[in-house]
């Protein structure tokens, strides 16, 4: 039943991973639920589950495509989700009952798994850091010039595309790992969800506005930053774990607005008017999210504004 089950979404999941070779909106954003199947698969049935749909499907991209496609399913998709849901499944006996793994340190790992990822990445593409920052830069300037061709954008007189392009490359692991975090963890909501209508679900479901980073994420982010200064593959994961801690920041700054603001009359309110910025100024509430989780995390604002967690969290 389990190699079934894993076989099955392992050919899934290399299915959405493959049709972003096509190009369109639809198949980029089938590409991001990628992980979905490999996320069931591990919290449905165990973590060997998806350990055998990341060899099933990578197995199956590489004999679609080329066998480089296949090791960057493992890497970018696979390995990733499978390593996410076997971190969530974990579990203690503790005196009080079972202590499962805690929702701060596993958005921890899915930023270190980020930078991971995005190194990986960059290494499947070439080994060499010039031709990487090369292939970066060219893939920059096509969109800038059809950008600008579409009238999207409109560049000043005085500034090369590609000199723009060069001065933008080194932002990309920044994105890269802010958008592995953001797809990752909806993709592991949605799949838990998934998981626990289906009655499969071995961890009760967890409080999730009570979800905090551990201090350890204040000086990982400073080392992150000097990382990112350095030259080479070094700087590239630097810039990758600094883009994804700043996302896992976002996310404890949006769980500490939904913590602190049980009980109050203006709940509701407030949170709609924060998704519909989330939408509509997303560059303008970002870092005031990011803001919100990086104070909560180093002066502990959850444990003197929040109420105590509902006793069936």
């Amino acid at each position: 039943m389990l190699a079934t089950v894993g076989i099955g979404a392992g050919l899934v999941s290399a299915l959405l991973f493959a049709v972003v070779i096509t190009g369109s909106p639809l198949a980029v954003l089938l590409y991001s639920a990628a992980p979905l199947p490999i996320f069931i698969a591990s919290l449905g049935w165990n973590h060997r589950s998806g350990l055998v749909a990341t060899a099933a499907g990578a197995i199956a991209v590489a004999v679609a495509l080329v066998p480089s496609a296949g090791a960057a399913f493992a890497v970018i998709i696979a390995l990733p989700a499978w390593w996410i849901a076997y971190l969530a499944l974990l579990a203690r006996q503790e005196e009080h009952g079972v202590e499962w793994y805690p929702l701060g340190r596993l958005l921890l790992w899915v930023a270190g798994t980020a930078a991971l990822v995005t190194v990986g990445s960059a290494l499947v593409m070439t080994t060499d850091y010039d031709t990487y920052r090369g292939v970066i830069t060219r893939m920059i300037e096509n969109l800038l010039t059809e950008m600008s061709r579409a009238k999207l954008i409109t560049m000043p007189a005085d500034v090369g595309v590609q000199d723009l392009a060069r001065t933008l490359a080194p932002a990309v692991p920044v994105g890269i790992g802010a958008s592995f975090v953001t797809t990752i963890t909806l993709n592991l909501w949605i799949a838990a969800k998934v998981v626990q209508v289906s009655g499969r679900l071995a961890r009760p479901w967890p409080f999730i506005p009570s979800a905090a980073l551990p201090r350890q994420a204040l000086p990982l982010l400073a080392l992150a930053l000097v990382g990112s200064t350095l030259g080479g593959f070094i700087g590239v994961a630097g810039a990758a774990l600094t883009g994804a801690l700043l996302a896992t920041f976002m996310f404890t700054g949006l769980a500490f607005m939904h913590d602190a603001s049980r009980g109050k009359p203006w709940r509701m309110p407030m949170l709609i008017s924060v998704y519909v910025a989330l939408i509509v100024m997303q560059a303008v509430l970002t870092p005031l999210l990011v803001l919100a989780g990086f104070l909560d995390t180093l002066f502990g604002l959850r444990k003197r504004l929040a109420p105590p967690p509902p006793p069936n969290a």
